[in-house]
């Protein structure tokens, strides 16, 4: 059965790239305010890491997909994604190897850079492809939300400095932290959501270990503390002051939060929604942060 062009593109769940392309963004931005020659920036490489970086992303989905759905997490009246496995749009074996496919060409790519810039970008990116083939392991292991935070934020903001200049700038570790604190936001809200199911499942989720409560008092630190570090980098003198302005996402952070502090154990489906509306919070942080990081360099 030939499957509709529509739905291979669906599969990757396009919306959620926000997670994995804001850190090579915030990142790009941060090495143009930091560095005085311009000329010293390869660009291309920064845009090749960008493409790797969305292949990665877009694989690791697919194969996480699949374990959902071979595992039987994702079922017919599940809240949240496309379901094509389920809906029997997808063969599951093709719905595998196309998400082995794109990690392989993401590989390729990291390869190609590596043999431009520098062998350091080789442990960078190795850590990506893991993080992609294995992330429902670790996610069965409530170790799902760290290893989101350490890869879509720390990792990928390091590894995109490097491509671009040659050299490990540390300190894009801590700039990132803010947004990864919002990008594992999508996918705690997700699994908040999912606890019922997830538990049917056999599987443990960080959501499922600290209750509907715990997850609340999560989902808040994550959301609000991406702007307190944006303070804190700014009293470290690490970013211009005027990257405060960032802070005028706020009240988009506190519609989700008012969101996620409605859900409850018996009503689920009030977040069903949440992890798109955490993404678009991504999203509008990191291209706040991004402007302005640019705007810096000229001031």
């Amino acid at each position: 059965m030939k499957v509709p062009f529509k739905y291979w593109i669906l599969a990757v769940r396009p919306w959620a790239f926000p997670a994995s392309t804001m850190p090579v963004v915030v990142s790009v931005s941060y090495v143009f305010y930091h560095q005085q020659s311009l000329m010293q920036i390869d660009w291309w490489y920064g845009l090749l890491a960008l493409i790797g970086v969305m292949f990665l992303h877009a694989g690791g989905n697919l194969i996480s997909d699949y374990y959902d759905y071979k595992y039987g997490i994702d079922q017919k009246d599940s809240f949240g994604g496309e379901r094509l496995l389920v809906q029997e749009i997808f063969q599951p074996s093709t719905y595998l190897w196309y998400g082995l496919t794109l990690v392989a060409i993401a590989s390729a790519i990291g390869f190609y850079l590596t043999y431009h810039t520098g062998i350091n970008l080789l442990w960078i990116g190795l850590s990506g492809v893991l993080g992609a083939l294995f992330y429902y392991t670790l996610k069965a292991r409530a170790l799902g939300d760290l290893l989101i935070f350490i890869l879509y934020g720390p990792m990928v903001g390091l590894g995109t400095a490097y491509v671009l200049t040659s050299q490990l700038m540390w300190e894009v570790l801590l700039l990132n932290v803010p947004v990864a604190m919002l990008v594992v936001n999508i996918l705690h809200a997700n699994n908040t959501r999912d606890i019922q199911r997830d538990s049917q499942a056999h599987i443990k989720t960080q959501a499922m270990l600290l209750g509907i409560k715990g997850s609340k008092i999560q989902y808040v630190v994550l959301a609000l503390g991406s702007y307190l570090m944006v303070i804190l980098m700014n009293a470290l003198g690490m970013i211009h002051p005027i990257t405060l302005i960032t802070l005028i996402s706020v009240p988009m952070a506190i519609r989700n939060i008012k969101l996620m502090m409605k859900t409850t154990a018996e009503t689920p489906e009030v977040i069903k929604d949440l992890d798109g509306m955490s993404a678009q919070l991504v999203m509008t942080f990191s291209m706040l942060f991004t402007i302005l990081n640019v705007i810096a360099y000229y001031l």
